[in-house]
């Protein structure tokens, strides 16, 4: 019986030391912050997943041989494009406080490969952080300001939409890249095929 006590007065020890630092490293967790529905990030936010979503998706229906193409001397190819994206998805962000990877480097960083899968990756890794990054701010943090072009100061909230807007153009001149190259975008095939097997209407 002497024993039997011993040996639960152990397991008792055991699991009052070990249960104080599981719960320690449980309350150390960062949270991941809830995405919002409404206000200036959300409004941010839908923007750029429009762009992200279609960017990956014409990325990848954009054959390997294609990302080296250009239309003329002097300007970026269709791969260029793609890394220009990611690279602006890093560089703008560190003015609302989110640091780029140790290893991004902006110089350079538009030719720095032209592979599809690796360009494809750094694609969806540049969304990933904006959003990270977004996230992390609240909509009282996009009244902060930080220097921005022309020797002024801009709010959080102007930099983030000048985020988006800059996916969006970029966004627009792939799409014509894709098309001198007879490539349709995948959103509108789709939507090309959803019309298709709709029913006819009826006539009145």
């Amino acid at each position: 019986m002497k024993r039997i006590l011993l040996t639960l007065g152990s397991l008792a020890l055991v699991f009052a030391l070990t249960v104080p630092a599981a719960s320690a490293q449980t309350a150390a967790a960062p949270a991941t912050p809830e995405k919002p529905s409404t206000g200036p990030r959300a409004e941010f936010l839908r923007f750029m997943e429009d762009a992200e979503s279609k960017f990956i998706k014409l990325a990848e229906k954009t054959p390997a041989e294609k990302y080296t193409w250009r239309p003329g001397e002097g300007v970026r190819s269709a791969g260029e494009i793609f890394l220009h994206v990611a690279g602006g998805n890093y560089s703008i962000m560190r003015r609302v406080g989110t640091q780029a990877p140790a290893d991004f480097k902006t110089q350079g960083y538009d030719t720095s490969t032209t592979d599809k899968a690796k360009i494809i990756e750094a694609l969806k890794a540049s969304f990933e952080h904006v959003r990270k990054g977004a996230l992390a701010l609240s909509d009282a943090d996009l009244e902060k300001s930080a220097p921005w072009f022309g020797n002024r100061q801009a709010t959080y909230r102007e930099i983030l939409f000048y985020l988006a807007n800059h996916q969006h153009e970029h966004l627009g001149q792939s799409i014509a890249y894709a098309r001198m190259n007879g490539i349709v975008p995948p959103w509108t095939e789709e939507a090309q095929q959803r019309q298709q097997q709709a029913p006819p209407k009826k006539q009145p």
